[in-house]
């Protein structure tokens, strides 16, 4: 079965690696989509794949990498689309 959650993470997220271990470990997972810094020093990301992929992706985005406090995780959960061709960290605010 497939899913799409759309994320926002709060807390200490940014300058912490948290968009590379983040692409890294979506790309293991076979996820497609994308992750990125907002304006307002949160993290951002679309994952799309199988349902326990982006479910393991989840759990990590509550802890996040060594360096991170993550606060809080936003979840919208989305019907997939298909549009992705794989998963990319975007630069750019």
């Amino acid at each position: 079965m497939k899913a799409r959650a759309h994320v926002r993470i709060s807390g200490y997220v940014t300058g912490v690696f948290f968009r590379y271990q983040t692409r890294e470990l979506a790309q293991r997972l076979g996820l497609r989509g994308w992750v990125r810094n907002t304006s307002d020093g949160q993290v951002e990301a679309v994952f799309e794949g199988g349902k326990e992929a982006v479910e393991h992706m989840l759990e990590f985005c509550h802890r996040g990498p060594s360096g991170a406090r993550v606060t809080d995780v936003e979840i919208k959960w989305e019907q997939p689309r298909g549009e992705f061709s794989g998963f990319e960290a975007r630069y750019g605010r």
